[in-house]
């Protein structure tokens, strides 16, 4: 009969532990559901569809690598030189 109690009452204490994890992941599926929203708006507000993130990041980062070569090319040559010696 105690062997019986006792597991009941582990049996009890499992049910809590579980109600416990089931009621912290629906509070993380819900953090995570509004993060989700809050970037598809972000993302429509830069007008940027979620499909096409990857080419968008591919395509800014061309964008940053064009503008680093320009400004590299406006600056006078001499100084260029410098900076490649003091390496």
């Amino acid at each position: 009969m105690q062997r019986q109690e006792e597991r009941i009452k582990e049996i009890k204490t499992a049910l809590e532990e579980a109600k416990n994890q089931r009621y912290k992941a629906e509070l993380r599926l819900e953090n995570l559901q509004q993060q989700e929203k809050a970037i598809l708006e972000e993302l429509e507000e830069l007008g940027v569809e979620p499909e096409r993130l990857d080419e968008e990041i591919q395509r800014l980062e061309q964008e940053i690598d064009r503008q680093i070569e320009e400004a590299w090319s406006l600056l006078p040559q001499e100084l260029i030189g410098n900076y490649g010696s003091e390496e």
